[in-house]
């Protein structure tokens, strides 16, 4: 799959995001957990990629199967509105 520089801006944005997890990425954009790890290695600076791992590592709402709650948003209320993946005013 050839990802556009647009797709991956939003791959890590999403890899950021507490609430989003790494099961949305996959239906979204077909990439395994491993695969994210690897594109953000590959993507950021290693300082801020150590950052990120400490922060995901471990973190339940990353993972829909540890999650404490089974329904919820994939994003934060303060995030834009988003529609079939792309960025839409409000």
């Amino acid at each position: 799959m050839i990802m556009t520089e647009r797709d991956i801006d939003r791959i890590m944005e999403m890899a950021w995001e507490d609430r989003t997890t790494f099961d949305a990425i996959k239906i979204q954009f077909g990439l395994k957990e491993r695969d994210v790890i690897d594109l953000m290695r590959k993507e950021l600076k290693p300082s801020s990629f150590r950052l990120w791992r400490a922060r995901v590592q471990g973190r339940a709402t990353k993972h829909l199967k540890k999650r404490e709650f089974m329904k919820g948003r994939f994003k934060c209320s303060r995030q834009r509105h988003i529609s079939n993946n792309s960025i839409s005013k409000r």
